[in-house]
C-alpha cells in the first residue's frame, strides 16, 4: 500500500506532464489527447520494468543531470508549442478548436515522461527500496509495474479532464489565450529546474 501511496502523491502533483494535460483539457483536446496519456503510462511501464529487474544498472544517479538537460530542452520545445497555440471558440456550447498539429500524441507523452527526472525519481525509490522491502520479485514486479503505470497514465488524464470541465464554461478566446500563455510559462519554469539540476552537477564536478 505504501508503494501506491508514494507513487500517487508524486505522480499526481503538478509537473510538466500534468501541465501539458491540463492545457489540453482547457483547450478542448481531452479526447484527442488519449494517446498522450497512454504514452505517459507506457513510458512509466518501461522505466518500472527496467529498474525493477536491473536496479540502477541501466541509468545511474550520475546520469540524471544529463537526462535533466535533455528533458529541459524537450520541455522548452513543448512550452513553445503551448505558448504559441491559438484557440478558436466556434460557438456557445461547442468545444474550443485548436490546430491539429498542436494535438498531444503518444510520442509526446512517452518522450516527456522518459526525459522527466521527476518520473525517474518516482521509479528509483520504488524499485530499489520499496519492492525488495515488500518481497516483490519475479513476475510480481511486472504486475506491480503495470498497475503503477496505469495509475501514472491516469494522472495527466485527471488533469486533462478537470481542464475540460473548466474549459466548457469559458466562451471567450481571450481566456484560452491567457491559459496557453500561463501553461507555456509554467513549462518554462519546469525546464528551468531541470537545467538547474544539470548546472549543480557541473558545478560539483
Amino acid at each position: 500500500m505504501d508503494i501506491f501511496l508514494y507513487a500517487f502523491s508524486v505522480m499526481y502533483s503538478p509537473g510538466p506532464v500534468n501541465f501539458m494535460a491540463l492545457n489540453a483539457g482547457l483547450t478542448g483536446r481531452f479526447r484527442r489527447s488519449l494517446g498522450f496519456f497512454v504514452g505517459v503510462g507506457c513510458a512509466l511501464l518501461v522505466l518500472f520494468i527496467l529498474f525493477g529487474y536491473t536496479g540502477e544498472a541501466i541509468i545511474s544517479q550520475g546520469a540524471l543531470p544529463y537526462i535533466s538537460l535533455v528533458g529541459g530542452l524537450y520541455t522548452l520545445y513543448l512550452a513553445y508549442q503551448v505558448y504559441t497555440a491559438t484557440t478558436v471558440v466556434p460557438g456557445e456550447g461547442s468545444e474550443p478548436a485548436v490546430a491539429a498539429q498542436k494535438t498531444l500524441t503518444f510520442w509526446n507523452g512517452f518522450l516527456i515522461q522518459v526525459l522527466n527526472p521527476k518520473g525517474i525519481m518516482v521509479v528509483l525509490p520504488i524499485t530499489s527500496i520499496m519492492l525488495p522491502a515488500a518481497h516483490i520479485t519475479g513476475s510480481s514486479i511486472a504486475i506491480v509495474s503495470a498497475l503503477l503505470a496505469i495509475a501514472g497514465g491516469g494522472a495527466p488524464g485527471v488533469y486533462s479532464l478537470l481542464g475540460a470541465i473548466l474549459g466548457r464554461r469559458i466562451t471567450r478566446e481571450f481566456y484560452f489565450t491567457v491559459f496557453n500563455r500561463l501553461m507555456g510559462l509554467a513549462l518554462v519554469v519546469c525546464a528551468f529546474f531541470m537545467f538547474h539540476a544539470f548546472y549543480l552537477h557541473v558545478q560539483a564536478t
